[in-house]
This record gives C-alpha cells, sequence and structure tokens, in this order.
C-alpha cells in the first residue's frame, strides 16, 4: 500500500515525481526544503543543469567550484485533509486578506491550485501552492535588539559594504526601516479590518532581502485574532496569534526605535 504523501515524516524528489499530476516528471528536481514545514511538505523546484553544477562542479579559470543550486519556486503541499472544495476554497480566501493587505513586495507570492491526487485506486484533491523563492537572511524578531543588528544580518548576505562601518549602510538601514514602518502599518490594519494576522513567530518566517524589503514567507498559516481576555491556541496548540502580535511589536520597538502603542 502507497503511504500517502501528506503524512509521510520526510519526502523526495522520486516521491514529487511519482504524483499523478506531475506530468513531466524530467522537467525539474525537488530537493527537501530545509524548513520542515507543520502544515505542508515545502520543496525546492530546481533546475536540472543547475544542480549538475552542484554536485558535479563548473571550472572556472581553473578552479573547481560547486555552486548552490538556487531554487525557481517553491512546491507547497498541504498536509490538511480538507472535507469539501468549498472548505479548501476557504484557506485560499485567507491567502486573499494577506494580499489585499499587505505591500506587494512584502510577502512571497504563491499561486494556489487544488489537483486530483490518485492512491492505491482510491482518488482524492490536496490544495498546493507554487510559491516565489526569496532570497535573504531570516529575520527573528527575537534576536533583534537595535537598528544596527541589521548591519549582521548584511555581512550574512555577503553585502561589502557592511564589512567596514555602520555609517557604509546608514542608507540600507534607513529603506529597511521605511519599509518596516509601511509593513508594519499594513499588518495593523489587516488585524484592525479583517481580524487576521498571518504567523511572524514562526523560524524563518520573515526574510530580510538585499534590497531592504522585510518579507512574510510562510503566507499560508493565518490565525483569526481574539480581543478577549483568554489567549487562543492554534490546532497545534501554539498561541500563534498572539505570538506574532509580540513579534510585529518588537520589530516595532527596536528596528523602528519606537516605544510600543499599548492600544
Amino acid at each position: 500500500m502507497e503511504s500517502d504523501i501528506r503524512d509521510k515524516s520526510y519526502i523526495g524528489h522520486d516521491d514529487i515525481v511519482g504524483l499523478n499530476f506531475i506530468k513531466n516528471p524530467g522537467r525539474y528536481v525537488y530537493r527537501k526544503y530545509h524548513k520542515q514545514g507543520l502544515r505542508s511538505q515545502i520543496m525546492e523546484v530546481l533546475n536540472p543543469d543547475d544542480v549538475a553544477k552542484q554536485t558535479k562542479g563548473v571550472t572556472i579559470n581553473g578552479i573547481l567550484h560547486f555552486p548552490w543550486a538556487k531554487p525557481i519556486k517553491i512546491l507547497r503541499i498541504f498536509r490538511t485533509r480538507f472535507e469539501s472544495v468549498d472548505h479548501t476554497f476557504d484557506e485560499i480566501k485567507k491567502l486573499k486578506i494577506v494580499e489585499a493587505y499587505l505591500p506587494p513586495d512584502s510577502y512571497a507570492k504563491s499561486h494556489e491550485f487544488i489537483v486530483d491526487y490518485i492512491r492505491n485506486g482510491q482518488r482524492d484533491f490536496i490544495l498546493c501552492g507554487l510559491q516565489d523563492y526569496v532570497e535573504g537572511e531570516a529575520l527573528n524578531p527575537w534576536e533583534i535588539t537595535a537598528k544596527e543588528d541589521i548591519g549582521d544580518l548584511l555581512i550574512r548576505m555577503g553585502i561589502e559594504s557592511a564589512r567596514s562601518s555602520f555609517e557604509d549602510i546608514t542608507p540600507y538601514v534607513q529603506k529597511v526601516q521605511k519599509n518596516a514602518d509601511h509593513f508594519i502599518r499594513c499588518v495593523k490594519k489587516m488585524i484592525l479590518e479583517a481580524g487576521y494576522v498571518p504567523d511572524f513567530a514562526g523560524l524563518e518566517n520573515l526574510i530580510l532581502t538585499p534590497t531592504g524589503n522585510i518579507k512574510l514567507v510562510d503566507i499560508n498559516n493565518i490565525s483569526k485574532v481574539s480581543f478577549g481576555a483568554s489567549i487562543p491556541l492554534d490546532d497545534k496548540g501554539y498561541p500563534v496569534s498572539d505570538k506574532s502580535i509580540e513579534a510585529i511589536s518588537m520589530l516595532e520597538q527596536k528596528l523602528m526605535d519606537r516605544p510600543l502603542d499599548k492600544t
């Protein structure tokens, strides 16, 4: 009996190309993304030529290099078993809320699609997403103590100007602050008007890009906000709503040098 792709703890290239809805199995290489998804299987979609260069190497000026194969896209396969197609569309509507409120350059755009899934002679349907790959460094709100910490992230990204002095990257930091300010204002508007908040607290859910944007990459975990006295938990038993609001408040205080707005 073939096990369900949604239940597997680990999947690889062969698992993906063996799916009935993958029509051209040799066109791309699929590699497990380094971050394990709780709500979805996450795979990198790679160019086979790039993978060959990474594994076999390429000679440049007489030196053999093994350049990392950068993903073309990120494929997400939702673990959730939806009761009906209508319930699947309800999940997609949450994504549309993100698209409606957040700036276009502040989240990884994704095309969601529903596919027939045939396993052991039985038919089901699965929700998938083909998402943009975002380059940059993880922005952990709990690790940011001041705006100067942006310099460390720049060094990790290999931006040379960050290696000399803080003054060299001041324009970049100011750009990050400007983008962060717009991002935070849009998030607050989403919370107050739509009553939803994305997961900003998860590991590597926020990425700082080389161009100075803060991008949300886990766009599928969106929680209802409760303004009551109790702390709501998600289906995994985690207070994702409250922790996400805490994450945003920490960015506002540490990155923007702005006191916490108690309202």
